[in-house]
């Protein structure tokens, strides 16, 4: 439900986020129990530190809290380009894969391509959409022809698109 609401869709319990993904804490415990999903600040602060994705962070003094990428809503996460790894790696499903090797990753309705920097990350997150692929992404040759890439607070890279020429099938 955090997900949900923090990355995508804000009103189904009646928040806002602010131009950098950010809630106050307070609102959101307050409409998630309306809508009765119970929690409590000591349970959202279990969620922040223990999620194995460290999907979600709190401002300095944990009065906000939005959701670390990911965003199909439009927010500026004010994350800095950052000079990646040379190799990076994207996990999909086996029926994706003809697709990307043509068109490239595309974000679609995300703000960024999500990228990793080991091959059992991505083949977890490929492994979601059916049989999983991983793909190499030379991420140093896009970085040297000008694409921009950024970290998340949760170790994400991410980037706008990655051309089809940048992409190889790990085997």
């Amino acid at each position: 439900m955090l997900s949900l609401v923090l990355r995508h869709k804000p009103a189904a319990i009646g928040i806002a986020v602010d131009n950098n993904g950010w809630t106050p804490v307070s609102q959101l415990i307050q409409k998630m129990n309306n809508k009765g999903f119970k929690i409590t600040f000591e349970t959202l602060c279990y969620v922040v530190e223990n999620n194995n994705k460290k999907r979600f962070a709190f401002n300095a003094d944990k009065t906000k809290i939005r959701a670390s990428q990911g965003h199909s809503l439009s927010v500026d996460l004010g994350y800095e380009s950052q000079i990646p790894p040379a190799v990076l790696y994207h996990g999909t499903g086996l029926q994706s894969v003809e697709s990307i090797l043509s068109n490239g990753l595309l974000k679609k309705n995300r703000q960024h391509v999500h990228l990793s920097t080991g091959v059992q990350t991505a083949k977890k997150v490929g492994q979601r959409k059916g049989q999983p692929v991983v793909l190499i992404i030379d991420s140093a040759q896009m970085q040297q022809k000008g694409f921009h890439f950024f970290v998340s607070e949760n170790t994400i890279w991410l980037t706008d698109h990655v051309p089809s020429i940048y992409i190889q099938v790990f085997k």
